[in-house]
């Protein structure tokens, strides 16, 4: 239905189409397209059907879908009616699936057969097959006529803490939104934008850069559910997808390819999801003949804070300029602002001046003991090294937080020692980043054993992969007698890449070293 004044909120983002141009394609997915008419009503059908299981606004939806038409409607359908969305990822494994079900208090979870099979009953959240859920779409009744507060909780975006149990990072509609609006403005983009992303939509940022900043350009959506080069290159080619995002790993395949297809409606490339080396842009831009467009981003953000502007060339080592509707600080040790160039930790703050002044808001908090706990204030801290020039060019210089970005993907080291650290025999363990030209950096380990301890490398492996998801198991392990530690007890990590290669080349040739 064609609605002639626009709603306030994500319920809203549709209606300048719906107005302009109902029958232009809105999401193109593997199972099929959706006009922005259509679309409407889809959500409309979803919100209905949320109302019928019992949701009410406040309630939260946990969604652990493939990327498909079922993914974007339960979002659109969960924001017209204030539930709070929650994104699981497939590749998690049961247990880490279940943690987020219970931290979140999950009143529904929407998946496929296989992961509701994988589950045990978690209590107090109803699991909701796919084909029981389109069944309930379809013979949806009445619209629910709820007022949504742009404000309010929308959603859930789980990140980790320096526990390393994951954390809840909780946004509103207003943040949501914004990104998408400061894009689509500031990159002139509108409904020729064909924009083509094949990450996870389970990942609250993705959602943001998709549906919703296409909705906002009154473009199309291009939801793309294969991630290897060969699927990836078939998705831009056959749906003229003119912007994509990909993370360094599959720039690293897709520019060593031999015989890609022409790209022709391809315009634009970002990287995201760690850092891409600039020996990497290069070959990826000799083999497409593009520039692939620099980005940093943060889950508490959300999303985008410096992209390479348009029309303008990547500055080497940067991740962009930082958006107008932020402001990057950049502090020392002591909190006190460092001049332009120089490196101190990044601080995120609303702009002061322009268009976008005041705008921007930080995330309402986390997610704790079934309430919004720990208000950020007005400034965010990143926890990232980095600087930002004169003409607002950010560049980090290292993560602070330790995290390891292994093909786009976070791991955090402190999640995958406590898994260690729970093994018998087992005195400590350190998790980090190890340099990998593909995947920017794979996870390395160094454990230290008890004397009489049973464990082994092997079956220490063995445990992480029913404990992890895959990419976040130690892929290089090494065992030492003690691990290298300060005055205060800490392990010095900068040591760690050298104890490790020593302990691979030990192992390799059957010596041993304390």
């Amino acid at each position: 239905m064609i609605r002639p004044h626009r709603r306030p909120g994500v319920p809203g983002v549709l209606d300048a189409s719906l107005l302009e141009r109902p029958d232009a394609a809105a999401i193109v997915a593997r199972s099929g397209d959706l006009t922005y008419a259509q679309l409407d009503v889809e959500a409309d059908r979803a919100a209905a059907a949320l109302w019928g299981l019992g949701l009410r606004p406040g309630d939260r939806l946990a969604a652990c879908l493939p990327n498909d038409l079922d993914v974007v409607v339960a979002f659109h359908g969960a924001m017209r009616i204030g539930v709070l969305w929650v994104g699981i990822g497939e590749a998690l494994v049961p247990k880490e699936k279940q943690h987020l079900l219970r931290d979140c208090s999950a009143a529904v979870l929407l998946a496929e057969d296989q992961v509701l099979q994988s589950l045990s009953a978690n209590s107090g959240t109803r699991l909701v097959a796919v084909q029981d859920w389109r069944e309930r779409c379809a013979e949806a009744g009445a619209v629910p006529q709820v007022e949504t507060d742009v404000h309010a909780p929308a959603g859930i975006a789980y990140t980790s803490g320096t526990t390393g149990l994951p954390k809840g990072i909780v946004h509103s509609q207003h943040n949501l939104l914004l990104p998408g609006e400061v894009l689509v403005s500031s990159r002139g983009w509108g409904p020729a934008l064909r924009k083509g992303d094949c990450l996870p939509l389970t990942i609250l940022n993705m959602m943001v850069l998709t549906t919703l900043l296409t909705s906002q350009a009154g473009g199309c959506c291009v939801v793309m559910d294969r991630r290897d080069p060969g699927g990836v290159l078939e998705w831009l080619a056959a749906k003229g997808v003119t912007h994509w995002n990909g993370v360094p790993a599959q720039l690293y395949d897709l520019a060593r390819r031999d015989g890609v297809p022409h790209l022709a409606a391809l315009r634009e490339v970002w990287s995201g999801g760690g850092d891409c080396p600039e020996s990497l842009r290069s070959a990826f831009s000799q083999t497409f003949g593009l520039a692939v467009r620099a980005t940093y981003g943060l889950t508490e953000a959300p999303t985008v804070v410096a992209i390479d502007p348009v029309g303008r060339d990547h500055r080497l080592g940067a991740s962009g300029q930082v958006l107008p509707h932020l402001s990057v600080q950049v502090l020392d040790d002591t909190d006190v602002r460092v001049a332009p160039g120089e490196t101190g930790e990044l601080v995120l703050t609303a702009s002061t001046t322009g268009p976008w002044a005041g705008r921007w808001t930080p995330p309402l908090g986390t997610w704790s003991d079934g309430a919004v706990q720990d208000a950020p204030g007005p400034h965010l801290r990143t926890g990232d090294l980095g600087t930002v020039d004169s003409d607002g060019f950010l560049t980090v210089v290292d993560r602070r937080k330790l995290v390891i970005v292994r093909g786009g993907a976070n791991v955090y080291p402190a999640e995958v020692e406590r898994v260690l650290i729970a093994e018998p025999g087992v005195v400590a363990a350190a998790v980090f980043g190890v340099p990998d030209d593909r995947l920017g950096e794979r996870v390395g380990v160094l454990v230290e054993l008890a004397i009489d301890s049973a464990a082994t490398l092997d079956g220490l492996r063995a445990v992480c992969a029913a404990q992890l998801a895959r990419y976040k198991v130690p892929e290089q392990w090494g065992q030492l007698a003690s691990l290298p530690r300060n005055a205060m007890g800490k392990v010095v990590r900068t040591e760690l890449p050298s104890l490790l290669n020593r302990a691979l080349a030990d192992q390799t040739s059957g010596g041993d070293h304390p």
